[in-house]
């Protein structure tokens, strides 16, 4: 497999996906001292990633994958979706993302939920997007110190504890983005 990069700042992102998929070699925007921040401006997930891997792959010509992922809310109307991790700020603050959450449910017994990660995948012959889901639900209060982001408030199907709680082994074979790293990663076994 040829060096893949990922066009991400986020370290925490990086080691899940490298955790993952140890055989492959997986470069971060930070390997390749690519510093600048890309803007996010389209209007859905898959519309930030193809950016993003669209851009990165115009400037180094290797093949690119970049991710846009959010947390949707049924009884927000799927707020704070791609503008999740700015929700409480520009400052991307996970403390107050989750306190804004908390705030914004407090009313209501309605906690479902889903994690949503597109991967767009960008070479010199393709441009593809996939998918990963997880449902779960919104807990009622901060669990567990594991993860990042909306990780301590997110309780997946099928378990009682959240992913913040959970052993990180089960969040990263539970995990939107990890489901959509396979999905690219089954893809990649055809082209090669």
């Amino acid at each position: 497999m040829k060096e893949l990069i990922f066009a991400t700042h986020n370290q925490n992102k990086v080691e899940e996906v490298k955790a993952v998929f140890k055989e492959h070699n997986i470069k971060s925007l930070a390997d390749v001292s690519y510093h600048n921040e890309i803007d996010e401006t389209a209007k859905t997930f898959e519309g930030n990633a193809l950016l993003k891997a669209k851009h990165i792959y115009e400037v180094f010509k290797t093949p690119v994958f970049a991710d846009d992922s959010g947390l949707e809310v049924a009884a927000l109307d799927g707020a704070p979706g791609i503008y999740s991790a700015r929700y409480a700020g520009a400052e991307k603050n996970h403390k107050k993302n989750n306190a804004k959450l908390l705030g914004a449910l407090a009313q209501t017994t309605n906690r479902k939920a889903q994690f949503k990660t597109v991967i767009a995948y960008v070479d010199a012959n393709t441009e593809i997007c996939f998918e990963g889901i997880v449902k779960g639900e919104i807990a009622t209060a901060l669990s567990g110190t594991g993860g990042f982001g909306y990780d301590p408030l997110f309780i997946p199907e099928g378990y009682s504890e959240t992913f913040g709680a959970l052993p990180r082994e089960i969040k990263l074979k539970l995990s939107h983005r990890s489901r959509a790293i396979n999905a690219l990663f089954e893809h990649l076994k055809y082209l090669t």
